[in-house]
């Protein structure tokens, strides 16, 4: 059980906080009971066209950039073998056409996804996802670019083979987790990074005249250049090929435990050495961490367990707007108290069901829960199709009036951690209630994360932190402790240099970020001999990697949309005004002029 909570259900006597909390708890219950009831009706190609394949529009999977802008581009294509996708790019650079590359589902938040302008080409890996060879001696496997982290993990265990570490996520493609060096959670053997477990890949890039306007490359392990292309950014061109050195396939032995946080900034820094796949929840404003013990054992170890993670399942179109409809009352009306009572029931909930653990691919009957790392590792129950019995849908799906949040991660190396998390501690002594929000989507995800030699991968061992939290779907609406979040972003990234997840976060959190890759430099030189034409670069990926200004956009209410740092209150828009930290006075946050006086009457 998780213990005894800092908020007491019990306690309330509003008959409007038990409605509200209602309608917000009555997706996590679908989530969990009706798992195998609802087919998923999967997320749309994130490439719109209007004529055939041109005049289009690209998103990601929330169907919003950090920065709200519309991106677009002439034409898409969607190659379906290597053969093809030279002769795309070829032709682009030919025409010196700006050139960017799309997954199946466009699972990264940030714009790398966007040519400048409205006459660039958009490369779909969509159907570059076969299998191109299994060297069982080798233990490895060369797949394309655009096969799915589902596709790979099942393609492996046909053949008892098993990617040791990935994202938990499955709706992931091997070129995208490369792109934005995409990880799990471990320090030990390679580490948690998928591109770690690169052993050649082939990149497709623009060419000279010699070349015949495209060069194709192999690199493999001893190739300098390869450190360059593990994480990419899709700048250097388009990965058609990747050979991943697997393992022999094993088990997993699982169990969560839930205890106070009063020494998490001591247990977090040696957690990690203790369990190879090990990763802590923290929900701060209830004083716990929740810490899952996971280790390998032999397959003759009894069990067969599975992961549904309960946010990745599929859920009913009427569940996930009234949630969307419930937190945006939430945020908007400063109903801070019912925050945290949400919080702790869903939180409760999650761990009662193991946050989708099994021990039977059914039911979670308890711990420890045993399983195939196929089964173990990831998950994405809302992109499956089953037999309909209930429309649904993954929980951000942009079709729906769902809610939206934003995603923070940020890597802190190992010697930093306790004095953030004691950072944060401090926050939450000041303003209690503060962190309730975070905890709506299951606190303060940390997982572990190695040294790597990729250039723009991580340059120490470290833990990720990972906060999603609401964002309003206008730009000028409110969002409750906003500036608690906002300084807890500025300490990490300023106070203690983190390093930000090339996939997630808001543009502040990028400003100067290529000056803490101690081989940025390195990196830059091999983009210029890929790419010198700059067709795979844009005005955001040379922002973010120093070689433009404007990855700051100054501009009323910037600040609250992480898009600046506030310098006036005109940064913070109406209502707000421009002020200093809590606990990092060195912070610029915006605070509301007058707090939520009337409105809190409506919720308390």
């Amino acid at each position: 059980m998780l213990g005894a909570s800092s908020f007491h259900l019990s306690s309330i006597s509003s008959r409007r906080y038990n409605l509200l909390g209602l309608f917000w708890v009555i997706p996590l219950s679908y989530l969990i009971i009706c798992k195998h009831v609802v087919q998923c009706d999967p997320p749309e190609d994130p490439i719109k066209c209007s004529f055939g394949n041109s005049d289009c529009v690209i998103t990601n999977s929330y169907g919003i950039f950090p920065d709200r802008s519309t991106c677009r581009a002439a034409n898409a294509v969607y190659p379906e073998n290597e053969h093809q996708l030279i002769s795309y790019v070829r032709d682009a650079t030919k025409k010196k056409r700006k050139i960017k590359v799309a997954t199946i589902y466009g699972h990264s938040s940030t714009k790398l996804v966007c040519p400048n302008g409205e006459d660039g080409l958009i490369i779909s890996t969509k159907n570059l996802n076969k299998v191109l060879n299994v060297n069982m001696t080798e233990e490895t496997m060369t797949v394309e670019s655009g096969m799915t982290l589902k596709q790979l993990i099942d393609e492996a265990a046909k053949v008892n083979l098993a990617l040791p570490n990935s994202p938990y996520w499955w709706g992931v493609t091997v070129g995208g987790m490369l792109g934005t060096g995409a990880h799990g959670s471990s320090l030990w053997g390679r580490g948690s990074a998928v591109h770690d477990y690169v052993v050649s890949l082939k990149m497709v890039s623009p060419g000279e005249i010699e070349d015949d306007y495209c060069k194709l490359r192999t690199l493999s392990v001893g190739d300098e250049d390869l450190d360059a292309a593990k994480v990419s950014l899709g700048v250097l061109g388009v990965i058609s090929q990747v050979t991943l050195k697997l393992e022999p396939i094993f088990k997993r032995n699982i169990t969560y435990v839930t205890r106070e946080d009063n020494d998490l900034e001591i247990q977090a820094t040696t957690f990690g050495l203790q369990h190879e796949f090990a990763h802590i929840s923290w929900l701060p404003a209830q004083h716990k961490a929740i810490y899952r013990i996971d280790d390998r054992v032999p397959t003759t170890t009894p069990g067969n367990g599975s992961y549904d993670q309960l946010l990745f399942r599929s859920t009913p179109r009427v569940a996930i707007e009234l949630a969307g409809k419930t937190e945006e009352i939430e945020e908007s009306n400063g109903c801070n108290k019912l925050r945290c009572i949400i919080a702790t029931t869903s939180t409760t909930l999650a761990f009662e069901n193991a946050f989708g653990l099994t021990n039977d691919g059914i039911s979670f009957t308890g711990y420890p829960i045993i399983g195939y790392q196929n089964k173990m590792q990831s998950s994405g129950g809302c992109l499956n199709n089953q037999s309909k019995i209930v429309d649904g849908y993954c929980v951000w799906d942009p079709r729906l009036k769902g809610p939206l949040s934003w995603s923070n991660g940020f890597t802190l190396p190992m010697s930093k951690v306790s004095s953030f998390i004691e950072d944060i501690k401090k926050l939450v002594i000041i303003e209690p209630t503060s962190l309730c929000g975070i905890e709506v989507y299951f606190g303060i995800l940390m997982r572990y994360v190695k040294a790597s030699s990729a250039y723009l991968g991580k340059d120490d061992d470290g833990i990720d932190f990972d906060i999603a939290y609401y964002r309003p779907k206008d730009a000028s609406g409110d969002r409750l402790n906003g500036d608690i979040i906002d300084e807890i972003e500025q300490i990490a990234i300023l106070k203690y240099g983190g390093v930000p997840h090339w996939g997630k976060n808001r543009n502040v959190a990028f400003e100067g970020v290529i000056n803490k890759f101690k081989d940025g430099e390195k990196f830059l030189r091999v983009k210029e001999r890929y790419d010198s034409l700059e067709l795979f670069s844009s005005d955001w990926t040379d922002q973010v990697l120093g070689l433009k200004q404007g990855l700051s956009i100054n501009r009323m209410g910037c600040a609250r949309e992480g898009l600046c740092i506030c310098d006036s209150n005109d940064d913070c828009g109406s209502e707000y005004y421009c002020g200093t930290g809590r606990v990092y006075v060195e912070a610029k946050v915006c605070k509301k002029k007058v707090k939520h006086a009337y409105l809190r009457q409506s919720c308390d």
